[in-house]
């Protein structure tokens, strides 16, 4: 408690409702409280951030922290896709979370303790956007991995700043003057194309945190059918179609 200029208040009520001093026992906040202010005091806001003719999207970014075969980026084949990579993002459980230790745990669009309403129906809202304009309108959607190790343990990204690296790819995609390579799960950067300038990132850790491996992506697609399957008669055909689509590039589904 005290925050950013490190001076506690003589009293107040805890986030239990009790009474606390700084001579308390246990802190004010919760372990996993966040602060919070407006975004007008941010000297970097765009200045047409609450212009209300909204301001256009090119890119929607869903990332999870996965060591293995996710790679450091990929691009969706479509909206519908790009909600199906929403819709199956997870992260592996790190100490913050209360026990099962890089267990996988699905958080759909890294919004399942938020989500109000019924998961399978707020993926459905998404899949909607294309009745509402066009598809070649909306935003690429793209999955991100920083977290990607290799057999010995090692990061094999270095990320913090160094993402802006993959968002430089992603900027050239939008624009049309980045390629890349058509996989079973999308749309993946050669590693020549990802800006390595000044880096001391050898070749073949970029060419392993972009790896698409088959094996590990057969084992994942079951993962996300039993995933799917949780949300009951609710969820949308569209995704199930996504899902059997990646099956049958895969090879496990004939085509």
């Amino acid at each position: 408690m005290g925050g950013h200029d490190r001076r506690s208040p003589r009293h107040l009520t805890d986030w239990k409702r009790r009474s606390w001093t700084p001579d308390s026992d246990a802190p004010a906040a919760h372990p996993n409280s966040r602060f919070t202010a407006p975004a007008h005091q941010c000297p970097s806001i765009a200045p047409e951030w609450e212009d209300p003719a909204g301001v256009p999207i090119s890119a929607v970014l869903f990332g999870g922290r996965r060591t293995d075969t996710v790679p450091l980026v990929f691009e969706s084949r479509g909206w519908r896709h790009g909600v199906f990579i929403g819709a199956t993002m997870g992260s592996e459980k790190t100490a913050a979370a209360v026990g099962d230790l890089g267990k996988l745990r699905r958080d759909p669009f890294a919004m399942l303790p938020f989500c109000g309403y019924h998961m399978a129906d707020y993926f459905t809202h998404w899949l909607t956007m294309t009745g509402h304009t066009d598809e070649s309108k909306l935003p690429r959607v793209y999955g991100v991995n920083w977290f990607r190790k290799g057999p010995d343990g090692r990061w094999l990204w270095p990320g913090f700043g160094d993402n802006a690296r993959v968002l430089k790819w992603i900027v050239q995609r939008a624009e049309g003057v980045a390629d890349a390579v058509d996989t079973s799960i999308g749309f993946v950067p050669e590693p020549g194309d990802v800006d390595r300038d000044g880096l001391d990132l050898p070749m073949e850790d970029l060419e392993a945190a972009l790896a698409v491996d088959p094996e590990d992506w057969r084992a994942e697609a079951a993962r996300i059918r039993e995933h799917f399957e949780s949300f009951g008669d609710r969820f949308p055909d569209d995704l199930w179609d996504e899902l059997e689509e990646l099956e049958r590039r895969l090879g496990l589904r004939e085509s």
